[in-house]
């Protein structure tokens, strides 16, 4: 079950984060995050603060999270984007993490799913988000999901030197 987040979630979501970064140092995942400074407990606080930070939950427990949203980061003016919609038509994924060990059970494709609906909900055609380009699983998973590469902007994203964000996109009708 996928639900917009309460206070009583943001332990689990930080615990995720924490999970995620221990495997990164493990050379078992490569989003391109840094612990400590992204994402960190304070990135879901803002997300609930806002009202757009959403869990998926299974059996009792959160196995996933993140952020929906119509906010385009800066980097995006930077994108090789198919269409220039009106912002109000445009839903943006951040941050979507799956807990390391609930991974290859389709949770994160499910997160998607969800997205694509609460963007139609929400009067949204088109969807947009992003990701390192190192990271290759998220990638799969996106273009495999209908998301088109839409240009690769070199910056500091959230505070991570010498990322290459990887713009994706998808048109919804």
């Amino acid at each position: 079950m996928i639900r917009p987040a309460e206070a009583d979630d943001l332990a689990a979501v930080s615990a995720i984060y924490e999970r995620i970064h221990d495997a990164i140092e493990a050379g078992s995942l490569d989003p391109g995050w840094v612990r400590g400074v992204y994402p960190v407990p304070a990135t879901a606080q803002a997300a609930l603060d806002r009202g757009d930070l959403f869990v998926l939950e299974d059996g009792g427990n959160i196995v996933a999270a993140g952020v929906l949203n119509q906010i385009q980061v800066p980097e995006y003016a930077q994108g090789d984007w198919a269409d220039d919609p009106p912002p109000e038509e445009v839903m943006v994924l951040h941050t979507l993490v799956v807990d390391p060990p609930a991974q290859r059970r389709g949770y994160g494709r499910a997160f998607l799913a969800y997205y694509e609906d609460y963007a139609r909900a929400h009067g949204c055609r088109y969807l947009r988000m992003d990701t390192n380009r190192r990271n290759q699983a998220a990638l799969n998973l996106y273009t495999r999901l209908g998301f088109r590469r839409a240009g690769v902007v070199p910056c500091i994203f959230e505070g991570i030197e010498g990322v290459r964000l990887q713009c994706l996109e998808k048109r919804l009708w």
